[in-house]
């Protein structure tokens, strides 16, 4: 019997593990990647550390995403636990970090791990041809253009997994959404997530803080607090305590055009306690930041460049407001310099077993659909289990 074929547009996290797990006795499988070589964002989130998922119990875990009901049937076939002992089947151990982030055991390499997906992946006998851009529709065929010439591909399914558009050197450019919109497929505008947030900061404090850390605190937007430290940039702020707040801050942004952030610099201590040691009279107020509430540089000289001398001198205000920093985020960083993005192919247009609804046969995953997720894990982890929970649609079929 001849096989079906499918054709895989894409070669990303969530592409590469769907090529890993499907059935090649059933299908005959191709991933067209437009770059050199795939998996290059996959390399880019590893420099420094390749942070695969987190360790947070499976039952928590899903409450990470937004929404977390489009994602919870996918983590529920292929969690946390199950990715760790899918790679530790192809020789990548791993281990859990201080943050509770999970990263392959110390000495092995992005590289090493982006290896043996690949090494799984063609001894599965699919083939992966590079240098192949889907330039779109040529009638029943995908069209491809290569470096010589263009190809015209007819496959049974077709799965995209055409990435987001941060990171525009890796290929995630988003350029593809206007073929969708072409064929009457609703999407949803790319916006900034785990990014940097825009903050006025007085110039003579970022002329001397810019680069450095506000370490162990607590930022709070909305209803959502996230502990961590923040790195303070000319632009505003970066960091993992404020990627987890970036749905509450865009959902403000786009309501009126500014967030409100709140941070507490202490937050292992009551307000009382605090005001207690600032009511010492017998010290200085700032000796007393600096060496009995053991506050970094960074922290009293925000305090002093956004309060009034009268505020900075007072014991329950600045109590108040080492508990309560308010700043306003005014903006995000721009596309391509965030960690991802939200947006894309909206979520009503595929159904259960991601299939367009308007386009029987063609399949989306990763974060070409508009799902979103904070750092620590929680995107790659999405993206392996989506790529898993088609192989095992099509696997069943």
């Amino acid at each position: 019997m001849t096989k079906k074929t499918i054709a895989i547009i894409g070669g990303g996290a969530s592409a590469l593990m769907f090529a890993a797990q499907i059935d090649t006795q059933k299908f005959e499988v191709t991933i067209y990647e437009k770059n050199f070589a795939v998996g290059r964002k996959f390399l880019v989130a590893g420099d420094g550390g390749l942070n695969i998922t987190h360790s947070e119990v499976p039952q928590e875990f899903v409450h990470r995403y937004t929404p977390n009901k489009f994602i919870k049937p996918l983590f529920e076939l292929f969690n946390n636990d199950n990715l760790r002992d899918w790679l530790y089947d192809i020789e990548i151990e791993t281990f859990v970090g201080s943050s509770k982030r999970v990263f392959p055991e110390k000495g092995i390499k992005p590289i090493e791990v982006l290896n043996a997906i690949i090494n799984k992946i063609t001894n599965n006998k699919v083939i992966i041809r590079t240098l192949h851009q889907w330039t779109g529709w040529n009638n029943e065929y995908l069209a491809f253009k290569t470096a010589t010439d263009e190809v015209f591909v007819n496959a049974d399914y077709v799965v995209f997994a055409l990435g987001g558009a941060s990171w525009a050197k890796t290929g995630s450019d988003g350029t593809w959404m206007k073929l969708f919109n072409e064929k009457n497929i609703r999407t949803v505008s790319f916006q900034a997530s785990n990014c940097g947030f825009q903050i006025n900061w007085p110039q003579e404090f970022i002329a001397e803080n810019e680069g450095l850390y506000l370490k162990n605190i607590a930022a709070t937007c909305g209803s959502l607090i996230k502990k961590g430290e923040l790195a303070i940039t000319k632009l505003g702020l970066e960091g993992g305590a404020i990627y987890a707040l970036s749905h509450k801050i865009r959902t403000q942004l786009s309501a009126k055009s500014e967030a409100d952030l709140l941070i507490d610099f202490k937050p292992t201590l009551q307000l009382s306690a605090i005001e207690k040691k600032l009511s010492n009279e017998s010290k200085l107020i700032s000796d007393i930041l600096k060496y009995d509430l053991n506050m970094p540089a960074p922290q009293i000289a925000l305090l002093k460049s956004y309060l009034s001398k009268d505020a900075f001198l007072s014991a329950e205000q600045l109590a108040e407001s080492i508990k309560a920093f308010p700043l306003k985020i005014t903006g995000t960083s721009p596309l391509d310099e965030a960690i991802s993005t939200v947006g894309g192919i909206a979520l009503s247009e595929v159904n259960a077993n991601l299939e367009l609804n308007k386009l029987p046969n063609y399949f989306c995953i990763g974060e070409m659909l508009d799902w979103d997720a904070p750092t620590g894990g929680y995107l790659l982890q999405a993206n392996f289990s989506m790529g898993f929970y088609l192989a095992n649609h099509f696997n069943s079929l």
